[in-house]
């Protein structure tokens, strides 16, 4: 098996430490491309964002963003990751929130109730140019929250940089009744997919 380069076209410090978490160390490359949504449906949309931040990091090592002396360490074997998450409610597409205001009426929507959440993926693989895209939906379940629970939650500052203003590997804990489906695709990655992915194509992991 070949030992694969990832390139991670995220500054999520969430998806950085689910691929060190099996033994993948990114390069982090960030990506710049306005992104543009012609879809309302949400698997879709995350399809959709997650490719093009793919596009839009692997053009740019194609065209040198690393220097020659490291271009070739970093084309060699090299998957370029991207992704996108978007929490959903009553078919309502929830992205981050823009304010405090915002963030405690998202929670407020999804307490005492369910909600997906859906990760779009899209992995370019340097050797071959091969493309594969893919969502994976989780249900969440969360406990009634007070008015002070919300406010309390909000405190913490974890909303503002989440979809649906909530992080569910932290302090968010204390009111997930439960889930259906992948945990780490709440978190912001569906790494068991994204691995499924590589050993198919004769890349080792760990």
């Amino acid at each position: 098996m070949r030992k694969v380069r990832v390139v991670l076209a995220s500054g999520s410090p969430r998806r950085r430490e689910l691929l060190m978490q099996v033994g993948l160390e990114p390069v982090i490359v960030l990506s710049h491309v306005e992104e543009v949504i012609k879809s309302q449906e949400p698997a879709q949309v995350v399809r959709e964002l997650s490719l093009q931040k793919a596009v839009d990091v692997a053009g740019r090592i194609e065209n040198g963003y690393f220097d020659e002396e490291r271009r070739e360490e970093h084309l060699e074997n090299a998957v370029v990751i991207g992704a996108d998450t978007v929490v959903t409610v009553d078919g309502r597409i929830l992205g981050k929130p823009g304010t405090r205001a915002e963030a405690e009426a998202m929670i407020r929507l999804l307490q005492n109730r369910e909600h997906q959440v859906y990760t779009g993926v899209a992995m370019i693989f340097g050797d071959t140019g091969e493309k594969v895209v893919f969502a994976e939906k989780t249900n969440v379940f969360v406990y009634p929250m007070s008015e002070e629970q919300i406010h309390r939650y909000v405190d913490t500052g974890e909303s503002m940089d989440k979809a649906g203003a909530y992080g569910i590997q932290g302090t968010f804990a204390a009111y997930i009744r439960g889930i259906e489906g992948d945990y780490n695709n709440v978190v912001g990655l569906p790494i068991g997919q994204v691995c499924q992915e590589l050993m198919a194509r004769g890349f080792k992991v760990f």
